[in-house]
């Protein structure tokens, strides 16, 4: 009787705990120094965190520049980097660590005619030893490629890249990398019923290898070595600027937009075929493309939003249980 009711307690206990709900310790506005600033990430390299973004005189059509900023506690933020290309709108910076503990910094690059329409695109990589002097941004892959995010797995880099923007079909390719530079095709991704609407992706590893991706609009993709074949699940939520973690205890959390009348940025609990927001940033209208870092038993979520006027900078710590 005993041994049943204790059984009867842990499974309450852990009932309990997984219906305790995320709930943010504190929010604040880091930058907002640029008439629109917009599209993070966030990084914690060599005992200082990093965040990234560009800054622009709107959404999009203009040129933009990118921003790298620093702190040592998360709290006090100076500017560390500013890349720019002439004539070249670069947007969507993305961070990661590279095995030989350099910092890589993947971004498209837009080049505009007199309108602001996009003439054509490509993706671009920087590379820094210490976070404040970068490489000149360098092109990848073809034109109208967008390398959106990379992940390093095994001293390789994955990253999907989108074609067709707001033109279909829409297509991804997932590729793999050595050294950021050259890239070998891999896939293409086939999403059910021939679905083409497919667009920006974040890709995550499981132990075991098993990878998964987060794919805008609303598509959770799985696949086993060598990643060719893969299943996917359509989400009832469409997503924006979409972002994934796995944390220490096997949880994975998702953030991006979520759209509706009012958009707002959101955290959502994932799974391998689910995906179920829980909790609201301070946030609206333009808004999103979140970085998301585990640190000191806390999710750091940078983002950017224009809830308070001005398309800002902002950067929040949430408790997950």
């Amino acid at each position: 009787m005993i041994t049943n009711f204790l059984t009867c307690l842990f499974t309450t206990i852990s009932q309990l705990l997984e219906a305790e709900e995320p709930n943010i310790v504190s929010a604040r506005k880091i930058w907002d120094r640029a008439p629109h600033s917009a599209f993070t990430d966030l990084i914690y390299f060599r005992n200082r965190w990093w965040c990234t973004f560009r800054e622009a005189q709107d959404h999009g059509g203009s040129n933009g520049t990118i921003r790298i900023i620093m702190s040592e506690n998360g709290d006090c933020w100076k500017s560390a980097a500013s890349l720019e290309q002439k004539g070249t709108d670069l947007r969507d910076p993305k961070l990661s660590i590279m095995p030989s503990d350099r910092l890589m910094l993947i971004m498209g690059g837009s080049v505009y005619d007199a309108r602001g329409t996009c003439q054509t695109r490509s993706p671009r990589v920087a590379f820094s030893k210490d976070g404040y002097d970068w490489t000149e941004p360098r092109k990848l892959l073809a034109e109208d490629h967008w390398l959106w995010r990379v992940t390093w797995q095994d001293g390789w880099a994955w990253g999907v890249s989108k074609l067709g923007e707001g033109r279909d079909p829409r297509r991804c390719m997932l590729y793999r990398s050595r050294d950021a530079l050259d890239w070998e095709w891999i896939t293409e991704f086939r999403l059910p019923n021939n679905t083409w609407n497919a667009s920006e992706t974040t890709l995550r590893f499981l132990p075991g290898g098993e990878m998964i991706a987060l794919t805008r609009p609303h598509w959770i993709g799985t696949s086993r070595q060598p990643y060719t074949k893969w299943s996917w699940t359509k989400m009832e939520e469409n997503i924006g600027g979409p972002n994934f973690i796995r944390l220490p205890d096997g949880g994975l959390w998702a953030a991006g937009r979520r759209s509706g009348e009012k958009p707002t940025t959101v955290l959502a609990r994932m799974r391998r075929d689910s995906y179920e927001p829980v909790l609201t940033v301070p946030s609206g209208g333009d808004c999103s493309y979140p970085g998301l870092v585990w640190h000191d038993d806390l999710l750091w979520m940078s983002y950017y939003s224009s809830h308070e006027g001005k398309t800002s900078i902002y950067l929040v710590k949430i408790k997950i249980r």
